[in-house]
């Protein structure tokens, strides 16, 4: 039992400034500690199971003297009934931190887990979308809510709306929320099944996508009137129709054409190479280039201070209209997209050259097969062929019966 001190008075304590423990009374143990740099708190002195503790009961003077006394009396109660008080203040801190986690609404959860997942997103554009998505539909009903208690019943408020009349980006919603949620459950936040997942849960209150949406296909020529439509295109001028006739004979995405850029092109080795950034898939891709490619790209004007192969008028750019411009003027029945599909379907109607090799010059990456023959080498040098082989059938003599008339009319 500490040595009784003497009750000091509050002006007392007040005047205690020089460094040390000082024995202020009252409560056997209580001091009041005063530092080096003058900074003063009240510690209790007192054996805990069998162990001397310092337990601190708050600064001087926002604790006044009677209320130190009245904390280590109460400290003094706990631990004679066998209770350590710091480890119940600890206890207590965490529940409390606990507690203020769970009540995250839905919002703060959703800004997170894009924070978390901002270095998935292949661009700016789709780290945009993928917030954009969350804000517009489901902050506004359920964004305040307690993630924490978000159930099957709230993701059906938010889908339900638009699951037949916006399916495809109700569907990328569901797989947001999903995503949301499930941050959550790891990050502690939340606990049990997540609402927003489909198989075994809205699979079954929800109609499949697939049965509710017709996937629109852009617009394709046949294949055999592609040859037609070349002749007619390399008799036009400008670098909108240079910049289609390069996405027909490479097979590129319209945005991966629009966004070449000189340094990716090796006139040489005759590749080109698409950064991961740049690709849907985001990966790297390369695309073996046919003298037909590289002749055309070695006849291009090059704009000084401009970077990329097929610029704007003014600099930067080319619009993803301008390509969709020169095939409506042209007056075909289709979009610069399509001619994808056109490649597609020749290389499966008249080569025999494996269906991985015209996929990978696709830039799919999706089934087994493609992903094993791009993880050996791409299979470049069949592509080749195969674009060799695409090259020569562009510029063949267009069939008697083509729907497209080459027309001899610039612009």
């Amino acid at each position: 039992m500490p040595k009784k001190a003497s009750e000091l008075s509050p002006l007392a304590v007040k005047r205690l400034t020089s460094p040390g423990m000082h024995a202020v009374g009252g409560v056997g143990g209580l001091y009041l500690q005063v530092t080096a740099s003058g900074a003063r708190s009240w510690i209790l002195r007192a054996m805990v199971g069998g162990k001397r503790r310092d337990l601190g009961l708050g600064g001087f003077p926002d604790v006044s003297l009677a209320q130190a006394r009245e904390r280590a009396q109460a400290d003094r109660d706990l631990i004679r009934q066998g209770v350590d008080p710091a480890e119940q203040r600890k206890r207590a801190r965490l529940d409390l931190i606990t507690a203020q986690a769970k009540s995250m609404t839905f919002a703060e959860a959703a800004r997170q887990c894009h924070a978390k997942r901002s270095h998935e997103f292949r661009n700016a554009k789709h780290r945009a979308q993928w917030w954009a998505t969350l804000e517009t539909y489901a902050l506004p009903m359920i964004g305040q809510l307690p993630v924490a208690d978000i159930e099957l019943a709230h993701v059906l408020r938010v889908l339900e709306p638009i699951w037949h009349t916006k399916t495809e980006t109700a569907t990328r919603l569901r797989q947001r929320m999903e995503a949301v949620l499930s941050w959550a459950t790891v990050s502690g936040f939340r606990s049990g099944d997540n609402p927003a997942r489909w198989a075994g849960n809205l699979k079954e209150v929800l109609p499949t996508p697939s049965k509710i949406a017709t996937t629109k296909h852009h617009r394709a020529l046949p294949w055999q009137d592609v040859p037609a439509f070349m002749a007619a295109l390399r008799d036009r001028q400008g670098m909108a129709a240079r910049a289609l006739e390069f996405a027909i004979l490479t097979g590129a995405r319209s945005g991966e054409v629009r966004g070449a850029r000189w340094d990716e092109i090796d006139l040489d080795a005759r590749l080109w190479t698409i950064p991961g950034e740049r690709m849907k898939a985001g990966r790297t891709h390369r695309v073996p280039l046919t003298p037909d490619a590289v002749a055309m790209l070695e006849a291009l004007p090059r704009m000084e201070g401009c970077a990329f192969v097929f610029p704007a008028p003014r600099g930067g750019q080319l619009s993803d209209m301008a390509l969709a411009a020169v095939t409506r003027r042209m007056g075909a029945d289709c979009v610069p997209h399509g001619f994808r599909s056109s490649f597609k379907d020749w290389a499966r109607s008249s080569t025999r050259f494996a269906d991985e090799v015209s996929e990978l010059a696709l830039a799919h990456i999706s089934t087994d097969a493609t992903r094993a023959a791009y993880a050996r080498d791409g299979l470049m040098p069949q592509r080749a062929k195969l674009m060799a082989a695409w090259a020569t059938y562009l510029g063949a003599q267009p069939v008697a019966n083509s729907k497209v008339t080459p027309m001899r009319v610039a612009g």
